[in-house]
């Protein structure tokens, strides 16, 4: 009778530590145009015993601040690699020249500091960053790498939206983990093949729950998943609009009701609610949750085991992302009480408008032979397309595999047109601009795209496209694209000679060309030992390199002119 009243204690304190809501982390939101990010090591208490070891940003434990942005703005974006190995940081859904993007080519080397520039293009829209590095992206990933990016924009600021930041209008970012045996690490690759967590994590936050005002208010939530897609909607079944999705504002709110109002969400892809909490009674409560049990074949997430390679606890169950609790209306905000009829004017690109098609297959994935595209894995400096500037391009991706995947594309937001031939197969909910997509087993999504602003011939910064599966991508399912014009493939005849100035210097290093129209590509900044220190893609030079972060000592400047690609060096001491 003893042992059965034991046995019982520790089940009941077990269920009470398990339904016991933490309050949800709400990144801190940076604002301006220049952004100064460390990228480290952490811990953070996510389950009792131990501490888990993560990777994060600035003063965050887990993941990173949010970098609030303005359409038109010039943002620099100083990122220090602190981890304990390489790393990239890609600014996806970005549009933006490809040196700065951040994919597998622009490694940051540990200790290195990375100085990325561009003018913002993007409409307002909720994007994200994150590591891209090769073969890595998954478990850096898994550690907590990443961030969101919220860009505003005059269009937006002069609708009647929820916009204060953690408090009507909030950052969701959804994921899950496991832990090994003590709980001081996430299970990550080489470990295991596993790629689904067992626990869920909102905003890095288990068994999440997060108060919000008693009116309309907005989520920003991103699948920011290893692999595991989300089929949202809320436990009472109450209605809820979709008013963006990965780029920017529909052009009218997307109402989703019925019986059980659902929306799918896959990696990569983000999606902007709006959900009426005014008829609630404050201190009430409603779930908003993962409905993934009785999905089709193929819905990552779906499969009916809880172990091995495609298990986990979370499989093929209904399971809540976030417990919302509804307070009082504040009174430093107005209250949204209504949803704007008419919220962007979009200007899409159709089918017919594309003067170049394109198809892109799905491959691989049989046995053990990894997934790929058009039966090419990933090779660094291998350009699987050329794209020439200004062009609009109607691309096909059909995956005849048994799993789906989730598509990316670099650069660019496009429309998508068709799903398996069909324009009416399209989703609503997917009727904006977008830049990740899913393709389920044995189907095909058409979307066609401009690829304007950009274009450059260096092969050793091109964009990508890829399935955006951490373990797909790491093992190659990713192609590669340039965009190009005449001018961008002109190799020019130019003197790269230059002396720096100030030598020895104190703050700033000035460059003088000889040659006045030699253009800078990029410079790297290494000690005379050749450990890289500070990486310059296009920089601002002509008003001196701010070199203040450098201890005292000699370095090489290597200077790489943009037509040519040439590497010219020179030395200089910091004082």
């Amino acid at each position: 009778m003893k042992k059965t009243i034991f046995i019982t204690l520790i089940a009941f304190n077990s269920f009470l530590i398990h339904s016991q809501y933490n309050t949800m982390t709400m990144p801190e939101a940076l604002t301006g145009t220049t952004f100064n990010l460390n990228i480290h090591e952490s811990t953070k208490q996510l389950v009792s015993g131990n501490q888990t070891i993560t990777g994060a940003l600035n003063n965050e434990t887990f993941w990173g601040p949010t970098l609030i942005i303005n359409k038109d703005d010039v943002v620099h974006m100083n990122v220090t690699n602190n981890l304990n190995e390489s790393t990239t940081i890609h600014w996806h859904g970005m549009h933006l020249p490809a040196v700065m993007d951040g994919g597998p080519h622009q490694i940051i080397p540990v200790g290195a500091l990375w100085q990325p520039l561009w003018t913002v293009k993007n409409q307002a829209s909720t994007l994200w960053y994150h590591p891209h590095l090769h073969e890595s992206t998954q478990a850096q990933m898994t550690k907590g790498v990443g961030g969101f990016i919220i860009v505003k924009d005059p269009q937006e600021a002069a609708l009647a939206l929820p916009r204060t930041y953690g408090v009507d209008d909030i950052v969701l970012a959804l994921t899950s983990r496991s832990y090994n045996a003590t709980n001081n690490t996430f299970v990550t690759p080489p470990a295991s093949t596993r790629v689904y967590g067992d626990y869920m994590l909102s905003n890095g936050t288990p068994n999440a729950q997060y108060t919000l005002p008693k009116q309309y208010v907005r989520l920003r939530i991103l699948n920011a998943e290893i692999e595991r897609g989300y089929n949202l909607g809320f436990s009472d079944n109450r209605a809820f609009y979709i008013i963006a999705n990965d780029g920017g504002l529909l052009n009218t709110p997307v109402l989703i009701n019925g019986t059980t109002p659902r929306v799918k969400l896959m990696v990569g892809e983000r999606v902007e609610i709006m959900v009426n909490l005014g008829n609630d009674i404050i201190g009430s409560s409603v779930d908003l949750k993962a409905y993934n049990s009785g999905q089709t074949l193929g819905f990552p997430g779906g499969e009916p085991n809880s172990s091995g390679q495609f298990g986990s606890l979370l499989n093929n169950i209904d399971f809540s992302v976030l417990h919302i609790n509804v307070g009082a209306t504040t009174t430093t905000t107005t209250p949204i009480t209504a949803i704007p009829a008419t919220l962007a004017t979009n200007t899409y690109w159709s089918a017919t408008d594309a003067t170049v098609t394109r198809a892109v297959a799905v491959t691989g994935g049989q046995g053990a032979t990894p997934f790929s595209l058009d039966n090419h894995p990933f090779v660094l400096n291998y350009i699987d397309k050329t794209v020439n500037l200004n062009d609009v391009e109607k691309w096909t991706v059909t995956n005849n595999a048994i799993f789906g995947h989730s598509f990316h594309v670099h650069d660019i937001e496009f429309k998508v047109v068709a799903r398996n031939g069909s324009a009416a197969a399209v989703g609503t909910h997917e009727s904006g601009w977008k830049d990740t997509f899913y393709v389920p087993r044995n189907e095909s999504v058409t979307f066609v795209g401009k690829f304007d602003d950009f274009a450059d011939a260096d092969v050793t910064h091109p964009y990508m496209y890829h399935c955006h599966f951490g373990g797909h991508e790491d093992g190659g399912m990713m192609g590669q694209f340039i965009v190009t014009t005449t001018l961008a493939n002109n190799q020019n005849v130019v003197t790269n000679e230059f002396s720096l100035y100030p030598n020895p210097a104190t703050d700033k290093l000035y460059v003088n060309l000889k040659d006045t129209s030699t253009e800078i590509y990029y410079v790297t900044i290494a000690t005379v030992e050749g450990r890289i220190v500070m990486m310059l893609p296009q920089p601002e030079w002509q008003n001196g390199i701010d070199i203040s972060s450098l201890a005292s000592g000699v370095y090489t400047f290597q200077m790489m002119d943009k037509h040519t690609k040439s590497i010219t060096t020179k030395k200089f001491i910091k004082k």
